[in-house]
């Protein structure tokens, strides 16, 4: 009787667990179909994308590069953005996604620079959550802060006296925590989020996607007119078209967040040191590396720097502590590299070679756009550049390219070409324009230029 007994409970608690299971996998695709959370549409969401994928090549402009190398393969094209690239390779195949600002042309430097860079870390190491339990930051690496300090006082383009040092994963995490900081003591939420278009299209994905009962996007900074707080997100050098960037709105209320991801002596002439309450950076344009996700904020109010901590305790436990050594090995190359230290010559300063490689990338697309009539890019005026002891003009990371004549849609008529861009409406202006990142590797621009030369008005 007992066996029979436990045989019949065992056969029911199969069955009610098989219809559980059917009764998941019901939900989660009606859930799935409902919020559009397929696969693909959360690659798209990533990279802002708002369309189906479509046309000749068959994916727009936005697409991830999973998605995009999927569907290349589906229409029996070649995505170069990746390694696979050979000499061998038809170039009328290939798909040149210039979407992404991926800064892969740094590849080169840090090949040369070999074992310099290289960072050993033993199973022993990076066990523990804290990193330095009497830091208002306790999860920032003390190597790290320190060459974050080092590199900005040869650089000159930042204050760092006075400042508590946040470390996030990369710049997209610390300016999260720094919406959360500014928010929590405002009275009348949620608080409008605004920035100059054309804006950095991933501020307002990622705010309208978060639903954040603190803060809210309220567009373009010309049509605030809202009173009482507010916070406005300022890009200097600016994402997409590269202007340097000063508050907009100037009324009493106003909470400023200074995104400085690209101020930098290959790209922008550094003037003087920043200055601002909150400032963010990020690893990722400054040597590179984008796969370490790494970021930094020089905050001056200790309150909102430990509200920007408790954010990121919150959200990820603090933020990895290899990462974290790694970044601060190649900061210290960086700052070595100038300084002429470890073996390193003055032909070997990684700003000066990348403002050489990045000044001449802008200058074949000039001279590109010029031949072909059927495009214009921004002009950028000269300036005196500390770091380098040069004039010249601003050489943003990416080209905000405009489609002149009767193109309304710049980004389909580059995608009719197997060229992806990211198209103006991200960016809060017109589809006449197109955001095409300039620090790919070099066959990838190359072949870019190439096709760019056969266009004709």
């Amino acid at each position: 009787m007992g066996k029979n007994l436990e045989g019949w409970r065992v056969k029911h608690v199969l069955m009610v667990s098989v219809a559980l299971n059917v009764w998941l996998m019901i939900t989660l695709s009606y859930y799935e179909k409902e919020n559009n959370f397929g696969t693909k549409n959360i690659f798209h969401g990533f990279c802002a994308e708002e369309k189906n994928l479509n046309d000749v090549v068959g994916f727009s402009s936005s697409s991830s590069a999973m998605v995009a190398a999927e569907v290349a393969d589906e229409k029996g094209l070649k995505l170069i953005n990746s390694s696979n690239y050979s000499d061998d390779d038809d170039d009328d195949d290939r798909v040149v996604n210039l979407d992404h600002g991926d800064p892969t042309m740094y590849e080169t430097y840090w090949q040369k620079a070999g074992d310099k860079s290289t960072v050993v870390i033993s199973g022993w190491q990076s066990m523990s959550y804290f990193s330095d339990v009497n830091n208002l930051c306790w999860f920032l690496e003390p190597t790290f802060a320190k060459e974050v300090v080092r590199l900005h006082k040869i650089v000159g383009n930042a204050v760092t006296e006075g400042r508590h040092l946040v470390v996030g994963t990369g710049s997209t995490q610390l300016f999260q925590a720094a919406l959360y900081a500014l928010s929590l003591d405002q009275t009348n939420l949620p608080i409008s989020v605004v920035s100059a278009t054309p804006y950095y299209s991933f501020y307002r994905q990622v705010i309208e996607y978060l639903k954040s009962g603190l803060y809210k996007w309220a567009g373009d900074t010309a049509n605030f007119n809202e009173d009482g707080p507010y916070i406005e997100l300022i890009t200097s050098p600016n994402n997409p078209d590269g202007f340097i960037r000063q508050p907009i709105v100037n009324r009493s209320g106003g909470m400023l967040v200074h995104d400085f991801a690209y101020y930098w002596p290959q790209y922008t002439p550094i003037t003087s040191p920043a200055d601002h309450d909150i400032m963010l950076f990020t690893v990722s344009k400054t040597t590179g590396h984008a796969g370490i996700r790494i970021g930094w904020a020089l905050v001056k109010d200790k309150e909102i720097a430990k509200r920007m901590t408790k954010f990121i305790e919150l959200s990820s436990i603090g933020v990895s502590k290899d990462s974290q050594l790694r970044a601060a090995k190649l900061l210290q190359v960086v700052s070595d590299s100038r300084e002429n230290v470890s073996d390193f010559k003055k032909k070997d300063d990684f700003f000066e070679i990348s403002n050489h490689l990045v000044a001449d990338r802008w200058k074949q697309l000039r001279e590109a756009v010029n031949q072909s009539r059927m495009f214009s890019t921004p002009e950028f005026p000269l300036a005196y550049c500390k770091y380098t002891n040069r004039t010249f003009r601003t050489q943003p990371a990416f080209a905000w390219l405009k489609c002149e004549g009767e193109v309304e849609d710049c980004e389909s008529f580059l995608r009719k070409h197997k060229i992806l861009t990211r198209g103006g409406k991200h960016f809060g202006m017109s589809p006449k324009y197109v955001r095409i990142s300039m620090l790919d590797r070099e066959s990838n621009y190359d072949l870019f230029i190439k096709r760019l030369l056969t266009m004709h008005s």
